[in-house]
């Protein structure tokens, strides 16, 4: 009774997915590049689903998750190269913002993609696939969901990059880019700190609270929350009507983290393993979930 209600639940997922996906690309396909009648966003968002289903099954013949991450990579390079190169042939045009909105979403996808596959490499496996794995249903809904995830959060990118290129990339676009090279290097400094961390034999059953994890418990998602609100401010003079639509995509980012499978899940398992040390409590509740603050200035 258990795996058919699971089962429901993957399908629900699975044709959610699907129809947030189809609805987002018929509103922002409009009045962008198409080809051969089609919206370069709506075959974008197609291939997004194309790669992740494709790549599921030879995971799940082999039970596993080591490719996930990377493929997510794969997957938003894919999608902006599509963008870039079927707005070119469309005879719509690319220019300047364009290209930086690819290379914003290129660099992000290729450093975080390779950190989080080298990880599942050092570590052997992801334990958030623990059992996900063993139920294909549940298994395939998540490499759904990544598309999703894609197709979503790379949606102001795509959308500007497939618009009419008629936009000055004007105060606002540099604005926009130091945002987000300030989310980017928070993340990136975040992980690398943690990773340092983890590489201490010593600090195998300690919780960090040195460097940005001192002012912030999920430092690395503030960071990414940031540059892609960077990413959106680009993307924004280019936006016109339905096309306004891809603006869901740093709110659906923020969701994301801090509502479904980021924060949540990390702060239970931070709590079911330190739930108990003072120390760990302390650092809790005087330390912010997520806006960086100064050392101990939550009471």
């Amino acid at each position: 009774m258990a795996r058919s209600g699971m089962d429901v639940q993957s399908v629900v997922t699975v044709v959610g997915s699907v129809v947030a996906a189809g609805a987002l690309a018929v509103a922002v396909s409009s009045g962008g590049a198409t080809v051969g009648g089609v919206g370069v966003f709506a075959v974008c968002v197609v291939l997004a689903f194309c790669i992740n289903w494709v790549v599921f099954v030879p995971s799940l013949a082999a039970r596993t998750e080591r490719w996930y991450d990377l493929t997510g990579s794969l997957t938003y390079l894919t999608v902006v190269t599509t963008a870039l190169v079927l707005t070119g042939r469309s005879g719509m045009g690319v220019d300047g913002r364009s290209v930086v909105l690819a290379a914003m979403v290129a660099v992000w996808a290729v450093r975080l993609g390779s950190f989080l596959f080298a990880r599942v490499r050092r570590t052997g496996a992801d334990r958030r696939f623990d059992r996900i794995k063993a139920d294909p249903a549940r298994f395939f809904s998540t490499w759904t969901l990544q598309a999703l995830w894609v197709s979503v959060t790379s949606a102001a990118a795509v959308a500007a990059i497939t618009a009419p290129s008629d936009r000055a990339f004007g105060v606002l676009g540099v604005a926009g880019a130091a945002v987000w090279v300030a989310g980017f290097a928070i993340e990136v400094v975040a992980d690398a700190q943690k990773r340092a961390f983890a590489s201490q034999s010593s600090n195998s059953r300690r919780f960090i609270t040195t460097g940005l994890w001192a002012w912030s418990r999920h430092p690395n998602y503030f960071g990414e929350i940031v540059l892609w609100v960077g990413v959106a401010m680009v993307a924004l003079p280019a936006l016109s009507g339905w096309r306004y639509t891809a603006l869901v995509s740093p709110l659906f980012v923020w969701m994301l983290l801090t509502r479904v499978s980021g924060i949540p899940l990390l702060e239970a398992r931070a709590n079911a393993r330190w739930g108990s040390d003072p120390e760990y409590v302390r650092y809790r509740d005087t330390t912010s979930k997520l806006v960086p603050r100064p050392p101990g200035g939550m009471r």
